[in-house]
């Protein structure tokens, strides 16, 4: 007899990774404790699974269909444990928990990671064994599993972790695979189907079927569409990959963000676990946390992110495998605030965490009444490393924990007091310029250069970019600029007062489409052979942004950007003749002509009393009259404005 407890979730509704998936980083307080991630448990259903970051306690995971009361720990074979103090209640935009070291304990830190059920990604099965070889158990994943994750409930036993190629690995250890067909009690995968299971008992098999015992299975799909406006975009791969003593790439024509990862042949090796919140840079050093093992998390370097999917670092003949979930957002935002944000403030002898109400993937740090460089810090590069937009120079490692402390947080940044920094300089004025990457709106993407003339760089921002900045990493170069008015044939720089100098192959003469751009051979500073470099993205999204262009008319004129409630930030530079790039943003004014500007081409401090630009309903307003500049009749220019 069984239960599948696998209810049909259906809709005429676009499916998109983030509300399916998330990651959640929080400190635990002791007390109760509500995570609002905006992914509905209560209708859905799913798996909560949570790992305490800076301290040595079990994994938790808790699932919809045992209940809140019925945790199970990957990193030991025991049975099922009741706890009423962990997780408290399933909620329709995330899960609530009590006070318990496990999950919320004061002054610790965790990750959760959430997977709602969804046709197409992720089930969860529950039944009761019967001993017998062939019981059929129902799903509702709506594909063949590729990934079957089981644990008996009612009893001490290993996590058994199947997949499609028939491997059987043990989630609590760290025991290789003997090889194909050792199916752990499930008959072999294939013949698996859309809606059952298939348990065998063969040899006193008890794994997944002895006579009276619980048991839970998480079933992952694999490259089964599903998602985005289409219903056709893959959300979820299952693969392997085999060593080859070196660096292997995998391509999931996506960028992940985040992986189940373990070498499977060879040795015995841990299971590691790695996200986009916790750290997960395209070069760098990776965070993990182990299901397996009860520890903390520790860096290592064994996976880089790409924009298509991830490389690795290899054993020569090994085979390892991956589960691996989609960057989200996919959804294209239609409010700003979703996805900008400026804060302005002072610096103090403390960490602050900074409220800007989404992940930022990059922010933009520039002191006000001081002289200093505007910092780059992003996601993807890892939270250590500064460009600064004045500088031709390499990026910067500036940071000195525990002293210095900057992380990506689910609804900001924290940054700590500053000692080798400038972030959060005690009684420094500074602005914050957050940025979220979303399609059609923002995206950032890292790669090396291989000096190849005409090399085309996948991007994910699913528009044509109409701006693009690339700079080189790991060595000292200028910050290239693409623009859209002025075309693929030409360039400006960013750290510069240049005009944009046309006839110039920066970009191969090639102008970008909605997944790619090209960039010439080595010489140019965006293709150079074993370089790193890293390149920001922007287009138009209807009501969110605009790039584009205008003329100077040397008097007064409103740039109507099709915005309902005015522009928030905007960048300005002239393309016909020097100047520099001017940011206005609301947060430090554009209310009044006078209200400050400030320049990424210099480290200058703002100027109080020359702005000349202010917001309007429906993008912003130029006067020439304080900053000719801006303005200057007949000069030509381009604009990124945020709503």
């Amino acid at each position: 007899m069984f239960s599948s407890n696998a209810t049909q979730v259906t809709s005429t509704a676009a499916n998109y990774i983030e509300d399916c998936f998330g990651t959640w980083l929080y400190d635990g307080n002791g007390s109760t404790q509500t995570i609002v991630n905006n992914i509905d448990l209560s209708t859905k259903g799913g798996l909560v699974w949570i790992k305490n970051r800076n301290n040595v306690y079990e994994h938790q995971l808790t699932d919809t269909v045992r209940g809140v009361g019925s945790q199970l720990a990957s990193n030991n074979t025991n049975a099922a444990t009741s706890e009423v103090n962990r997780l408290t209640s399933f909620n329709s935009n995330g899960f609530s928990m009590d006070a318990s070291a496990r999950v919320n304990g004061s002054s610790l830190t965790y990750a959760s990671w959430t997977f709602a059920k969804q046709p197409k990604f992720f089930d969860v099965v529950t039944w009761t064994g019967t001993g017998v070889n062939g019981q059929v158990i129902s799903h509702s994943l709506g594909v063949k599993p590729s990934v079957i994750i089981c644990k008996c409930t009612s009893s001490s036993s290993n996590w058994q972790y199947n997949d499609a190629n028939d491997f059987y690995l043990l989630l609590n250890s760290t025991a290789a695979s003997a090889g194909a067909n050792r199916d752990g009690g499930w008959l072999p995968q294939y013949l698996a189907t859309s809606t059952t299971l298939t348990t065998q008992n063969n040899n006193g098999n008890s794994n997944v079927n002895a006579l009276g015992e619980t048991y839970v299975a998480y079933l992952f799909a694999s490259n089964a569409g599903g998602f985005g406006l289409t219903g056709t975009d893959n959300v979820i791969s299952c693969g392997s990959v085999t060593g080859t003593g070196g660096d292997v790439s995998v391509n999931l024509s996506y960028e992940p963000q985040w992986i189940l990862w373990k070498k499977s042949t060879g040795a015995t090796a841990d299971w590691l676990v790695i996200d986009n919140m916790r750290g997960m840079p395209a070069t760098g050093s990776n965070t993990d946390l182990r299901p397996n093992l009860s520890n903390a998390e520790v860096a290592d370097s064994v996976l880089n992110i790409t924009s298509t999917g991830f490389t690795a670092h290899t054993a020569s003949a090994s085979t390892y495998i991956y589960v691996a979930i989609r960057r989200g957002p996919m959804k294209v935002p239609t409010d700003g605030t979703t996805v900008y944000n400026a804060i302005a403030r002072t610096g103090t002898t403390s960490k602050a965490v900074i409220n800007v109400g989404f992940p930022t993937d990059l922010f933009i740090q520039k002191w006000r009444a001081s002289a200093y460089g505007a910092g780059f810090f992003d996601k993807l590069r890892g939270v250590s490393q500064e460009l600064d937009s004045d500088y031709t120079g390499a990026e910067q490692n500036n940071y000195d924990p525990p002293n210095d402390q900057l992380s990506f947080d689910n609804n900001g940044i924290t940054v700590g007091p500053s000692t080798l920094t400038v972030l959060n300089a005690n009684l420094q004025k500074e602005v914050y310029w957050n940025f979220r990457r979303a399609p059609s709106f923002f995206d950032e993407v890292c790669y090396t250069g291989n000096g190849v003339a005409g090399r085309q760089i996948t991007h994910n921002l699913a528009a044509v970019p109409e701006l693009m900045i690339v700079k080189p990493r790991n060595t000292g170069g200028g910050w290239a600029v693409y623009n859209s008015f002025n075309g693929a044939s030409s360039q400006m720089y960013l750290n510069l007062t240049n005009s944009a100098d046309s006839g110039n192959p920066v970009w191969y003469n090639t102008s970008p489409t909605a997944s790619v751009f090209s960039v010439n051979d080595t010489g140019w500073g965006v293709n150079d052979t074993s370089k790193t470099y890293v390149a920001y993205l922007f287009a138009t999204c209807a009501g969110v942004s605009k790039v584009s262009s205008y003329t100077g008319n040397g008097t007064t004129q409103t740039i109507d950007c099709g915005f309902a409630g005015g522009a928030r930030f905007v960048l300005i530079k002239r393309t016909d003749s020097t100047g520099d790039w001017y940011v206005y943003d609301t947060a430090r004014g554009m209310t009044t002509l006078t209200d400050p500007y400030l320049r990424l081409n210099s480290s200058a401090a703002e100027t109080a009393t020359l702005g000349s630009v202010t917001t309007v309903s429906t993008g912003f307003a130029l006067n020439s009259a304080i900053l000719a500049a801006i303005n200057a009749s007949g000069g030509s220019y381009i604009f990124l404005a945020i709503a």
